[in-house]
């Protein structure tokens, strides 16, 4: 159960804020960031947005506050060791702001974690979590249904209409209930369309992505009988398609529509190592899988980054050790 009270008590106690996410974000990252850095404009609060990654270019209409900065440290280092609060949204896990991890350890700020991710680090004062709910979106939409903080408006209603609905695979994954069809329906209710947030989630693509794409599915290999397949990007395949590492996101998804597939994986070759994504059906838990790799996540979605690791020592590893979750 999530203490929505005691949150509330931690805005109303304090005046600055600094949200930040997890690298690469996604719409329930940046869509809860955004939700909740709204929330505290409302009230008064200072609020920053200071993220290690930029902002994808298809997520930018989220952004109505002008509120998100990439991390510049000569910029930043000061306000995130001087503001009150500090506050991990959609990751649970310090090493997932990458540049950001040294000055958000060190900072004597107090520090929240707003996330739906399992086994957080023991680096936060307070958790507002729980693997219960789809989305953080979903947390940052009970807090203020629940505590009556503000009213809701569009703009608020469009950042967590768009994290949860991505989150759930546009409501299709397992984990997808009632509760969540009713959310989106409320939020529904302040004229938000959903064929043009989904156009420009997933309709807007730049044409580097599809091309990357292409040579992506070309990798697809299956394994263990035909229930594992995996897809390869290196570094060489996002320089030809003159592609940013944040454009792969939803290529997995792609090794778990071949039918008999059970476990999908991707590897990407990043620039100080290797980034897997790990995607499962049914009661395979993924995570487990993930975990044995330096990641984490959902039972059917997680993901790992091996920093100085190469895809020749570690996809033959990754491979082998799937076969054990398949039963």
């Amino acid at each position: 159960m999530v203490d929505f009270q005691k949150l509330k008590e931690i805005i109303e106690q304090n005046e600055t804020f600094l949200l930040t996410c997890h690298v690469n974000p996604d719409a329930d990252a940046l869509g809860s960031e955004i939700a909740f850095a709204a929330i505290l404009k409302k009230l008064g609060k200072t609020v920053y947005i200071v993220n290690h990654s930029e902002t994808p270019e298809y997520l930018k209409f989220l952004d109505y506050l002008n509120l998100v900065e990439k991390y510049e440290p000569e910029k930043h280092d000061r306000i995130i060791d001087e503001t009150d609060v500090l506050v991990a949204v959609d990751f649970n896990q310090s090493d997932r702001v990458v540049s950001m991890e040294k000055s958000f350890l060190k900072s004597p700020a107090l520090k929240i974690c707003i996330d739906h991710h399992e086994e957080p680090h023991k680096i936060f004062d307070y958790l507002f979590t729980g693997t219960e709910f789809v989305a953080t979106g979903e947390i940052i939409y009970d807090f203020i249904n629940e505590t009556k903080i503000i009213e809701l408006d569009e703009n608020i209603a469009l950042n967590l209409y768009s994290a949860i609905m991505t989150d759930t695979g546009s409501f299709r994954f397992e984990r997808t209930t009632a509760k969540t069809h009713l959310i989106a329906a409320e939020l529904l209710k302040f004229g938000l369309q959903p064929i043009e947030i989904y156009d420009k989630l997933y309709n807007q693509n730049e044409k580097s992505k599809i091309i990357l794409l292409g040579a992506a599915l070309e990798t697809i290999t299956t394994a263990h009988g035909g229930k594992v397949a995996y897809m390869t990007i290196t570094r060489k395949m996002l320089d030809d398609a003159k592609a940013d590492e944040s454009e792969v996101d939803g290529f997995v998804n792609y090794c778990l529509s071949i039918k008999g597939v059970r476990v999908g994986l991707l590897f990407l070759e990043v620039k100080k190592g290797i980034k897997i994504s790990y995607r499962s059906k049914g009661k395979i838990a993924i995570n487990k899988l993930a975990a044995e790799f330096e990641g984490g996540g959902h039972t059917n979605a997680s993901g790992s980054r091996i920093y100085g690791g190469t895809l020749a020592e570690y996809q033959p590893k990754i491979i082998k050790a799937a076969k054990k979750y398949l039963d």
